[in-house]
């Protein structure tokens, strides 16, 4: 028995020297200046924009992905946009449905208001009743002002706090040249926004709340057990492949507009134009642009090689590796016949030096198609490994201490 305790003895102290060891070799090591991993640098536009012209006042062609620009005509005039307003009151309404403070099937009140409305409408009666679905179609297919009051009141209380929170999410986005006067598009003084922020909204729209096109996408609808025919004001639906919306506007105001988005072989494109003559004008400006952006350009899936390691070791610190998180795009806009020679390249160190801190860029990613480098991406260390100092030796010969 004598002879156990003895050898237990000797075992813990040969811990604990070894312990002691540890810790005088990381005060040492302490007093060195930890390694600094280099930033990796953002992807930037390295598209020419085309210099052909289009039949309206404004007009900005964007990848829907990136929000790159890929044609613009005085993108940031402020001018009126006519029913694209519905955009907005169309994206503060799904945001209501996807918080749950509202329903498809929720009842939309009509009140003396919304009946008021002028222009394109569904001819809603005072107290008249419709469920939320069947007035996003009316919104999105026929365009209808008294539907969008209703819907704004719903949402709101009253159009003019609506109209307050839709001027609130445009600056939350950055939609400098915007001003809403009301839920609609119906012309007032002030009521303006522009082809660049149009382009901003709708991609939020069609980004984060793809089920718009559910609506968009209607060619032909009906309410009143049939009595209402709806028909969809976006004539593209019926000429353009791979159309999924968005958005028409006609007012004296603002000339005939249109927010058009289209999806090709994963590529989708918003073609926003403002103020052109003609109803004709106005789709053959936006097939013009959807036709450029779609035989120039393409999307790409950049994938990582199979051999990207997943961890990295690290010296000096309190584990010996760290997990590493890849920061690599979902998808990015190429140009067309780019996608056959995309490549990726894992550019990291043989070894990390100690302290290493969560979310720290510790290397990088490029993106090649062929010899160009697309864009350069960071690589961060998915988890924190202190540096070995004495006061965490300490406590580790404490602890083991303790166990004996």
């Amino acid at each position: 028995m004598q002879k156990l305790h003895s050898a237990r003895r000797a075992a813990a102290l040969a811990l604990a020297l070894a312990a002691l060891a540890l810790a005088l070799a990381a005060l040492a090591l302490a007093l060195a200046p930890p390694a600094r991993a280099e930033e990796g640098a953002v992807q930037t536009s390295r598209f020419e924009l085309p210099g052909f012209d289009v039949p309206c006042r404004a007009a900005i062609l964007i990848d829907q992905a990136t929000g790159t620009v890929l044609y613009e005509k005085e993108p940031d005039m402020p001018v009126p946009i006519a029913s694209i307003t519905k955009v907005m009151t169309l994206l503060l309404t799904f945001e209501a449905l996807e918080e749950g403070r509202v329903s498809l099937s929720d009842t939309v009140p009509v009140s003396e208001h919304a009946y008021d409305m002028g222009g394109s409408q569904i001819w809603l009666e005072p107290g008249e009743q419709f469920t939320l679905d069947e007035m996003l179609k009316a919104i999105c297919v026929s365009s209808a002002n008294d539907a969008a009051v209703a819907v704004a009141e719903l949402i709101g209380g009253s159009e003019p706090v609506f109209v307050e929170m839709m001027n609130q999410k445009a600056q939350e986005l950055g939609m400098s040249a915007t001003h809403f006067e009301n839920a609609c598009g119906l012309d007032r003084a002030g009521h303006v926004s522009s082809a660049r922020d149009v382009a901003v909204m709708s991609r939020e729209m069609l980004q984060n709340h793809s089920a718009i096109t559910q609506y968009t996408t209607i060619w032909m609808d009906s309410l009143r057990g049939g009595q209402t025919q709806l028909i969809n004001t976006n004539k593209l639906l019926r000429r353009y492949a791979g159309i999924t919306g968005l958005k028409t506007g006609t007012t004296s105001g603002a000339g005939v507009c249109i927010s058009a988005s289209a999806t090709r072989d994963g590529l989708s494109l918003i073609a926003v134009v403002l103020g052109s003559p003609s109803s004709e004008d106005r789709f053959a400006a936006a097939t013009t642009l959807l036709d450029y952006g779609f035989a120039n350009f393409e999307a790409g899936a950049p994938a990582l090689p199979d051999t990207a390691p997943q961890t990295l070791p690290v010296r000096r610190g309190a584990a010996e590796e760290v997990g590493l998180g890849y920061q690599l795009p979902g998808q990015l806009l190429l140009k067309k016949g780019e996608g056959a020679s995309l490549t990726v390249e894992v550019q990291l160190p043989e070894v990390l030096e100690a302290p290493v801190g969560a979310g720290q860029p510790v290397g990088s990613v490029r993106v090649l198609a062929g010899e160009t480098v697309l864009g350069e991406y960071p690589v961060c260390a998915a988890g924190e490994v202190p540096r070995m100092d004495f006061a965490l030796s300490l406590r580790w010969l404490l602890k083991a201490l303790l166990v004996l």
